[in-house]
């Protein structure tokens, strides 16, 4: 069965982007020793991918002609109206999470999948109990306001800490396991 992972970077004090969703603060972090392994392992496991409107929008102003997710599944899940990118397997929803699971998961083809995000929608998977994984790199910035990491109504249970290690430039990736979802 997938696994629904949330693998983002935050500053120290948890933002994933600037209040005007700027990400300068994290590109100047681009190439850090560890960072491509780490992701292109991640990338292997994962069939389909889910982002919200804003991270749609971000990503076709800040990579045009150039879909970083050529040939996964993407499911964008957004109140507007977006055109695909050529080539590109985009679906675009509305709706509750839950409703569209069964499709996530058919269009995951046994491999997991990756909630890349905003924070809203990350939120919303682990409110309804279906995030498995936190995979969260941190990194040595404060920004002091901006978007949260994972903007939830109240404290989650405690996480169980999976795995950690450091990385180039002081960064550091932790694998939190959500809701007693064991490891695989």
């Amino acid at each position: 069965m997938p696994r629904i992972q949330y693998y983002v970077a935050a500053s120290l004090d948890g933002f994933i982007a600037t209040p005007t969703d700027d990400l300068g603060w994290l590109l100047q972090f681009d190439g850090f020793e560890g960072g491509k392994e780490s992701y292109e392992t991640f990338m292997a496991d994962v069939g389909c991918i889910v982002m919200g409107g804003g991270t749609y929008a971000w990503l076709l102003e800040h990579e045009p002609g150039n879909w970083p997710y050529q040939g996964t599944p993407s499911y964008v899940f957004t109140h507007h109206e977006y055109t695909a990118p050529a080539g590109s397997n985009t679906t675009f929803v509305r709706g509750e999470i839950t409703e569209f699971l069964p499709d996530l998961e058919q269009a995951a083809g046994g491999k997991n999948i990756w909630v890349v995000g905003g924070g809203n929608l990350a939120a919303q998977f682990a409110s309804a109990g279906l995030l498995d994984e936190l995979i969260l790199s941190v990194i040595p910035v404060v920004l002091g306001d901006g978007k949260r990491l994972l903007p939830l109504a109240g404290p989650t249970p405690p996480l169980e800490l999976a795995a950690s290690r450091t990385m180039g430039r002081g960064i550091v990736e932790l694998r939190y396991l959500l809701n007693g979802h064991a490891a695989s």
